[in-house]
């Protein structure tokens, strides 16, 4: 027999030997069995799932369920770091990311289709001729008439807004979720239409970038001239008055510290933290101590 084989064996020997430990009532046990069983990643997961189905404790069932959580959560705080710590993190994935946490078995392929369908629709019915506001009344007819989707404002805590699969599936969102179905289809289709940081808010700026007007190299972006503001929630554009009138009310009084574009990072975490507040209301703390651990794994990453 080849060492591959032994080992093999061995392998399947020992997670056989800790998954008749999951039920033992010595905490310290337990403990040490989870701990061995996560080294596995989820490689372990068709295991625990083939455990719970013969298993009728339910007390056991709920461990079974609680580790393969733990097993897919930590997967998925991996991939978020990768994705952090890539150059340029592309916003979509981000969303998929946060999206696979509620849905682990999640058909990413699914997802990434249904974006190419809306894409293309956007992009046929766009020309070189079109002006700013006629690129957005292009964009916004058909998300919100075409497709229909309809936004939904974040007090109405309901954390499947947030998931651009269902997004996709329902067209039931909120600014976030849609802002960056928005925002995607922006990137991809060179509309220079961004995330900006006002307070409060989930906006977008279309900011017209004049080629002479690049500032230093160690600018993060360009200077700039902002020619309207957009909200994802369902497609109003708003005038520089209209937000200089809203800053005011806020006494936010720097009007330039809320200009320039956030990068996608940071848009994906403010989306995490508003999750995070959705699962607090809705006394769900474990969900929402997970996404807290996701905003400091990209608080830490941005510091980097």
């Amino acid at each position: 027999m080849s060492s591959e084989g032994q080992s093999g064996m061995q392998l399947n020997k020992e997670v056989k030997a800790l998954l008749t430990l999951i039920d033992d009532p010595d905490d310290e046990v337990y403990d040490t069995v989870v701990s061995k069983l996560m080294n596995y990643g989820s490689e372990i997961i068709p295991s625990l799932e083939q455990l719970w189905e013969v298993t009728v404790d339910t007390a056991v069932q709920e461990r079974i369920e609680s580790l393969i959580h733990r097993v897919q959560f930590q997967d998925l705080q991996q991939e978020f770091s990768e994705w952090s710590r890539s150059e340029q993190p592309e916003l979509l994935r981000g969303a998929i990311l946060v999206a696979r946490y509620q849905y682990p078995q999640l058909n990413v392929s699914a997802v990434l289709t249904q974006f190419d369908k809306i894409r293309r629709n956007v992009w046929l019915e766009l020309n070189n001729y079109l002006a700013p506001l006629e690129q957005v009344n292009v964009f916004n007819s058909i998300l919100y008439n075409f497709y229909k989707l309809q936004g939904h404002e974040l007090s109405e805590r309901d954390p499947n807004h947030f998931f651009i699969n269902k997004v996709m599936e329902s067209r039931q969102g909120n600014s976030y979720s849609i802002g960056i179905l928005y925002l995607a289809l922006c990137e991809l289709l060179d509309i220079p239409i961004f995330a900006i940081d006002v307070p409060r808010q989930f906006i977008f700026a279309y900011i017209y970038m004049h080629p002479d007007l690049f500032g230093s190299e160690d600018d993060v972006f360009p200077h700039h001239k902002v020619q309207f503001f957009i909200d994802p929630l369902g497609g109003n554009i708003y005038s520089q008055g209209d937000v200089d009138a809203y800053l005011r009310k806020i006494n936010a009084t720097d009007r330039e510290l809320y200009m320039n574009p956030i990068m996608n990072k940071i848009i994906i975490r403010k989306m995490i933290e508003e999750l995070c507040l959705c699962y607090r209301y809705l006394k769900d703390d474990a969900k929402a101590d997970d996404m807290q651990q996701l905003m400091r794994l990209l608080i830490d990453t941005e510091q980097e």
